[in-house]
């Protein structure tokens, strides 16, 4: 199988080189955003046209927190839009029999009846915090379906929930909440702080999966003869952000204060989603949280010290 892999020097993507490199009878073709330029429709179709991918994996994106989010919501749906249509237009138009497109948990109403399953898609109205990024993300989902629906080809989605690992984004200010507190308390206890301040109130509760398990998820979905047009991909747990802020305190060793500045957002109540459907099929995540978060950590302490750190 040839596998283009969209977006492989992000988080994901670099994830699922690592899992497909390892996987007999694939063959990985790769290219940067320098080399291609994915919200380019000419280029993207350029490209197929040369390269004849037997499947492609949709793993590109423009991504970040909330503060992200608000501030270039432009951005992230232009972008986003552009990049779906693009990959998944463009894979139609070069006779590509298989697509699968990674979306994001957040494509689901703010108050989804938890956990959310897949049927709560359009059913509520979205988080605004993140709503331009959702927008792009369902407009890709639906587009898959309906290609399937109407041409007969194999182009489904997965929707992660929140990812970690190695290779993620640790800017402070627009990262996700899991490596900004990872950066913050690793700079706090390397600079001796007594306090460290966390955003928000610590009440939402949201569900975290090593990106390392999604890679391999998608590796089980591709297998599938005949899988669903879009399934949940997480662990089926969650825990609140005081207590992964305390946990990540605790895996570093940070002997500090923690604050709450709840002049900040907190964004949807509750995120879990409902994995039934996965779990059905044959697969479930296998790396802990505490376990996740120290590889992770560790990680961070080596793409720090190579100067390879994000952010």
């Amino acid at each position: 199988m040839k596998l283009f892999i969209a977006g492989h020097n992000g988080m994901v993507g670099a994830a699922l080189v690592r899992r497909f490199q390892r996987a007999p009878g694939v063959s990985l073709v790769l290219r940067s955003r320098q080399e291609l330029d994915l919200t380019k429709g000419a280029a993207v179709d350029a490209f197929y046209a040369a390269e004849k991918p037997d499947a492609v994996i949709i793993a590109a994106a423009r991504v970040g927190g909330i503060h992200a989010n608000n501030t270039y919501p432009a951005e992230f749906l232009f972008q986003n839009l552009a990049i779906e249509i693009n990959c998944i237009e463009g894979a139609h138009r070069a006779g590509v029999p298989r697509v699968l497109a990674l979306g994001s948990s957040c494509i689901y109403p703010k108050h989804a009846p938890q956990p959310i399953s897949e049927e709560s898609l359009l059913t509520g109205p979205l988080e605004p915090t993140n709503e331009a990024y959702a927008v792009a993300k369902i407009t890709g989902l639906k587009l898959a379906q309906y290609y399937r629906k109407q041409y007969g080809v194999l182009f489904h989605s997965a929707m992660p929930t929140n990812l970690y690992g190695p290779g993620d984004h640790y800017d402070l200010q627009n990262s996700h909440v899991l490596p900004a507190l990872i950066r913050k308390f690793h700079e706090a206890k390397e600079a001796g702080r007594a306090e460290v301040v966390a955003w928000g109130t610590g009440t939402p509760r949201r569900e975290f999966m090593h990106v390392e398990d999604l890679a391999d998820a998608c590796a089980f979905l591709l297998a599938q003869p005949d899988p669903p047009d879009w399934i949940n991909v997480g662990t089926g747990t969650d825990v609140t952000i005081r207590e992964l802020t305390e946990l990540v305190a605790a895996v570093i060793g940070y002997g500090g204060r923690i604050t709450w500045d709840t002049s900040k957002p907190d964004g949807t109540p509750r995120k879990l989603l409902d994995v039934s459907r996965l779990t059905r099929l044959g697969w479930k995540a296998r790396i802990g949280l505490r376990d996740g978060i120290a590889r992770t950590c560790a990680d961070f302490l080596a793409e720090k010290a190579s100067g390879r750190l994000r952010g």
